[in-house]
């Protein structure tokens, strides 16, 4: 393979073999993840519409892909990460980390493990929780 360059950086044959094959994992990753949430596989393929699927598996809002246009997708990209992992029943510190940082191959992981079951939407249970905690509270004040 020959030389590509890219905003000025010469990528050599090996670099953009690496960069194809971690493309085809995530590609692969995805769809068994959104199978295991009844989600449609083929989207996917549709860019921008595979990130408010991605919304939907993990319960926001499908309006919040329109973030990762703005700066804030700094704070979203971690957080979707650590929900996608909440999801799946994921809630310990060493997943977190796993998930930072092997994004790719955690998410394959839990596509591929015929052990890991899908939950439910991580972000509508953590605004339930929040809600119950305030209702309990003015449930106390009787007086």
């Amino acid at each position: 393979m020959n030389t590509f360059e890219l905003l000025g950086f010469e990528l050599s044959g090996s670099v953009q073999l690496a960069a194809v094959f971690i493309a085809i994992i995530s590609v692969v990753a995805n769809i068994l993840l959104f199978v295991k949430a009844d989600l449609p596989w083929w989207s996917v393929f549709i860019p921008f519409y595979n990130i408010m699927t991605g919304m939907k598996l993990i319960g926001r809002p499908t309006w919040h892909a329109f973030l990762f246009l703005t700066p804030a997708a700094i704070y979203l990209f971690p957080k979707t990460i650590l929900e996608i992992a909440q999801s799946f029943g994921k809630h310990k510190m060493s997943d977190y980390i796993l998930a930072l940082i092997f994004n790719v191959f955690y998410i394959l992981s839990l596509g591929l493990s015929p052990e890991e079951e899908y939950v439910g939407p991580a972000y509508k249970r953590l605004t339930l929780k929040t809600n119950n905690k305030l209702s309990a509270s003015e449930d106390m004040n009787l007086a």
